[in-house]
């Protein structure tokens, strides 16, 4: 695990589409990476990539064995939201109440919501 929305599967990089968690200097970083060491601990992850790219990493819906949606846990725990321009609003309903606001809350909080629901990144361009 690298944090609350980025996995090291057979070497690769892979971050958990259409969430956000908090960076592990921010507040909530720390408790949303050891969540998802918690979450995905001795079980064999499959991850289904969407064929895009974020940053130095592939993009994809990771699950565990009996078909649980790792970002979905996350979500529901509080620990990451639902970033609806990627999502398509597929998280947004298992957000706990507060949840947004807790992990957005100016400096202290999860700022790059914004700036990444308006940014895009190009993998590959010809």
């Amino acid at each position: 695990m690298i944090d609350g929305d980025t996995i090291v599967v057979r070497k690769s990089k892979i971050r958990l589409a259409g969430i956000d968690a908090p960076e592990l200097n921010m507040p909530w970083g720390q408790k949303a990476k050891w969540a998802m060491v918690e979450i995905c601990k001795g079980q064999e992850i499959t991850i289904k990539l969407n064929g895009e790219t974020s940053y130095d990493r592939l993009v994809g819906i990771g699950y565990l064995p009996n078909g649980q949606d790792i970002g979905a846990e996350l979500v529901k725990r509080g620990l990451a939201l639902d970033l609806p321009f990627f999502s398509n609003g597929r998280y947004r309903h298992l957000e706990p109440v507060g949840a947004r606001k807790r992990l957005r809350n100016g400096a202290y909080g999860h700022a790059s919501i914004s700036f990444r629901r308006e940014t895009t990144v190009v993998a590959f361009r010809k």
